[in-house]
């Protein structure tokens, strides 16, 4: 049973530092971008998918 929980704990530390990368990796790049760089990224993607916009 120990080995199993050790198992656990080891298994989950890995994504969770990879959501905290990650999400910090959204802060730092939305800090420094400027606000019409993130329009158009998003308007462009929309129009990829096939979502209309406008």
């Amino acid at each position: 049973m120990t080995a199993l929980a050790r198992s656990t704990a080891k298994s989950t530390l890995l994504p969770a530092l990879m959501a905290f990368g990650l999400g910090l990796g959204v802060i730092t790049v939305a800090g420094h971008v400027q606000a019409t760089a993130l329009h158009d990224a998003a308007h462009d993607a929309r129009h990829a998918n096939g979502f209309p916009c406008h």
